[in-house]
């Protein structure tokens, strides 16, 4: 006899959602700047959209803007350690999902970025997160429109929090 999936409703700052208990993807270390953030679940913004939202399940207020670089980039190389690859439960980097956090300056959407010095892995067979610093010779950066290096500091927590309406969560998530 099959189970029924247990759902919870969770705050966003896109509005009130119910969400599977199996879909909570765990952080064993949070997030840079959120390191006291555990569990979070992918909402995914419009169905058409390479972005997501990258929501915590306990703080309404911490959402990332993420996205998938490949839909971008022809190549990214992401360099993850054997001691990482354990905790990801991984023998392969075929076996997860990248993610890079975008950030929009208020304002000025077309200087909308890829933030490539902290790409976020997940096993979403284990459900397990990870945010793997790259200590890479490449930009930290890249435009995402014109898909051009940048030349900024890393971008502020509030600029990568961007509202918009939201349809769901992502497939797979």
């Amino acid at each position: 006899m099959a189970r029924d999936k247990e759902e919870i409703e969770i705050d966003t700052r896109l509005g009130r959602h119910r969400i599977d208990t199996d879909k909570v993807i765990r952080f064993p270390h949070g997030l840079a700047g959120f390191e006291g953030e555990r569990d979070f679940i992918l909402l995914q913004i419009r169905p058409e959209a390479p972005l997501l939202i990258l929501q915590s399940v306990t703080e309404p207020q911490v959402g990332l803007l993420v996205a998938d670089p490949y839909s971008f980039l022809q190549s990214y190389p992401v360099m993850v350690g054997d001691a990482e690859q354990q905790l990801l439960q991984i023998k392969r980097m075929e076996d997860a999902a990248i993610l890079v956090t975008v950030s929009i300056p208020a304002g000025e959407p077309e200087k909308a970025a890829l933030n490539l010095t902290g790409p976020i892995v997940i096993n979403h067979n284990a459900r397990i997160g990870l945010q793997v610093p790259q200590s890479s010779e490449g930009p930290a950066q890249i435009n995402m429109h014109s898909l051009e290096p940048m030349e900024s500091a890393p971008a502020s927590p509030e600029e990568e929090n961007v509202s918009a309406p939201d349809s769901g969560t992502a497939p797979g998530a």
